[in-house]
């Protein structure tokens, strides 16, 4: 069996049903437009893998908990400064809601419990 060593990153963003209440198409294309202009390319630049994702949240796989620190990081403070004009009860803030490190033969019962207890996803 193939061991490695994978960083696993759960976000989340921050008062999203409130969000999706006041103004669910806004939301929606504001959410998109992070996504496709800073989250997913950092972390492509970083080296993850998107491996679910929710209305909310991610699901992210590394090769280093390094590098999903790093594109933590980056993703926050892109994500702040593009939105720095927006009302603060307006802003999409994403949250880092674990970074651990696992092996590979451990990773489909991390997936399973960070999605069933975190985030909760069905499978």
């Amino acid at each position: 069996m193939e061991r490695r060593l994978a960083a696993i990153l759960l976000t989340d963003i921050v008062g999203y049903s409130r969000l999706m209440g006041l103004d669910e198409e806004g939301t929606i294309a504001h959410q998109k437009a992070h996504r496709d202009d800073v989250i997913d390319p950092t972390i492509t630049q970083h080296g993850g893998r998107i491996v679910k994702s929710t209305g909310d949240g991610l699901l992210v796989e590394f090769p280093s908990v390094v590098d999903a620190v790093k594109c933590a990081i980056e993703v926050q403070r892109e994500l702040a400064d593009r939105d720095a004009d927006v009302p603060e009860d307006r802003r999409i803030n994403t949250t880092l809601v674990s970074i651990s490190e696992t092996s590979s033969s451990m990773a489909k019962t991390f997936w399973e419990m960070a999605s069933t207890l975190l985030l909760g996803w069905k499978h």
